[in-house]
């Protein structure tokens, strides 16, 4: 697989396998939190930068998709056990489930529907993160 460019990313993804409401205790709808997430250390970090889209995928069994949005809120940096990168995403009120997005002829071939055990960061293409907001509305 060829190396992202920048013109390829339009949206970067984080995941988690804990529910938001665990990730940041107290979090609803509509509200804005400020947290880090964890990151695997490859080039992709290199393409990242603060002010970039991003969302928050939740992995798993149980309401699996998009449940947050809002973007890189700093540097990718390091912590003791790795890259880091602060998000600012504010809590969806409906998340966007997993099955609606793979229902999508565009947003079906995103990577985190490909590779779900994929490490952070994932990413979505111009096309992808179109369709992504278009279910937001």
């Amino acid at each position: 697989m060829a190396r992202l460019q920048p013109a390829d990313v339009a949206c970067w993804v984080v995941k988690t396998a804990r529910p938001p409401e665990v990730v940041v205790p107290g979090w609803r709808a509509g509200q804005a939190a400020t947290f880090s997430r964890c990151l695997r250390r490859s080039y992709r970090l290199g393409l990242m930068s603060p002010g970039a889209p991003c969302l928050l995928w939740l992995s798993g069994a149980d309401r699996p998709g998009v449940h947050a949005v809002g973007e890189l809120a700093g540097e990718v940096g390091e912590d003791a056990g790795g890259p880091v990168v602060p998000v600012r995403l504010t809590l969806l009120a409906a998340p966007v489930p997993r099955s609606e997005l793979l229902a999508d002829p565009v947003a079906r071939h995103a990577e985190v529907l490909r590779m779900p055990a994929g490490s952070n960061p994932s990413y979505l293409t111009p096309a992808q993160y179109a369709a992504v907001l278009g279910s937001l509305a």
